[in-house]
């Protein structure tokens, strides 16, 4: 079976080649990330069971957006959130996700977002 072509090294400014599957060459290797095996990753969000996990939560939280709740509002839930996000540390663990409207979850995203490139403290 024929090698994929070289193609540029995803490094920012680095003119390298690389047909590594990861995207990056020889010199920054080190940047490539396997997210599936992170430490803090004790199953993934897709399946069985995480829709199960899911199912809970909602019925744990009545189907409510939990922060519409705090704010006064019944708002349905339809997705589940991390509380602290994956990236920041948080786990898979019951304790640390909610049941979470649409525009409440777009909105802490897009905050969680701004925080990690470093425009909002």
């Amino acid at each position: 079976m024929p090698s994929s072509p070289p193609r540029p090294c995803r490094a920012p400014m680095c003119s390298g080649k690389t047909t590594n599957t990861h995207g990056y060459c020889g010199k920054h290797a080190d940047q490539a990330r396997d997210w599936k095996k992170s430490p803090n990753r004790k199953q993934d969000r897709g399946g069985r069971p995480w829709r199960r996990k899911r199912q809970r939560i909602l019925r744990r939280d009545k189907c409510l957006c939990q922060p519409c709740l705090k704010r006064g509002f019944f708002t349905p839930a339809v997705e589940v959130d991390h509380i602290v996000n994956i990236a920041s540390g948080g786990t898979d663990s019951d304790d640390n996700l909610q049941a979470i409207c649409g525009p409440c979850h777009k909105a802490k995203t897009q905050s969680e977002a701004r925080r990690g490139r470093g425009d909002d403290a």
